[in-house]
């Protein structure tokens, strides 16, 4: 819509302390909060029970690191293994016997949703009556998942360029995640489309036939009972 006014309209200034208002209020938006869970320890041949898997979506190409630090000492008679693995059958890892901080960084080879599961086997008389293990998980992905830290040092940045930086390459992401639902929903659309269009198309053949099939029964039974 245009404005027929002959003058520039011209807003007051945008205050400064709103502008790092909105700052502080994106980045705490983008902060994240660990996972903690109990994992109680399960006998070797019930071993699947005790597996627990947190499951994310990543696009391919993507940075994943994945943190976890997981209590208790080796020797408790309780292990736990972890395996990290995505919906199209690709491994990332499965490191054993983890306690302590565990991190793991890789790169998507998909489109999919990958699993980070965890299993505490127990694996020696010591491990008592109810042996559980605390374990706290972190999965960052993309610019949240980079060592803003060394760029900042690395490139001589100022603290506010550094937070500017990631918050430029969060909006990347976000933008790249809004084409690719775009793209897939305009595939899914297609298909729903070209299957309604067949369908249609078997409904009119079916009534043509079945209208077919009743005329030429009359015209054979007029024919037989003359």
């Amino acid at each position: 819509m245009m404005l027929s006014s002959p003058l520039p309209l011209r807003g007051p200034p945008f205050p400064h302390y709103l502008l790092l208002l909105l700052l502080l209020l994106l980045t705490s938006i983008s902060l994240s909060t660990a996972l903690k869970f109990d994992l109680h320890a399960q006998p070797q041949h019930q071993r699947q029970k005790s597996e627990r898997c947190i499951r994310n979506f990543v696009a391919k190409d993507t940075l994943v690191v994945v943190t976890a630090t997981v209590g208790g000492t080796k020797g408790d008679g309780q292990e736990v293994n972890m395996h990290i693995k995505d919906a199209v059958g690709n491994e990332y890892g499965k490191p054993r016997d983890v306690v302590g901080e565990k991190r793991m960084a890789f790169t998507s080879h998909a489109d999919s949703a990958f699993d980070v599961c965890f299993e505490n086997v127990i694996t020696g008389h010591n491990a008592g009556s109810n042996p559980t293990r605390h374990v706290e998980l972190d999965i960052d992905i993309g610019a949240d998942a980079r060592d803003w830290s060394a760029i900042q040092a690395a490139e001589k940045l100022k603290p506010m360029e550094a937070e500017l930086r990631r918050m430029e390459e969060l909006v990347g992401e976000i933008v790249a995640e809004m084409d690719y639902l775009r793209t897939r929903e305009q595939k899914l659309r297609d298909t729903n489309e070209s299957t309604n269009e067949r369908v249609k198309w078997f409904a009119f053949g079916t009534m043509g036939l079945l209208v077919s099939l009743g005329v030429w029964q009359v015209v054979y039974l007029r024919a037989y009972f003359r």
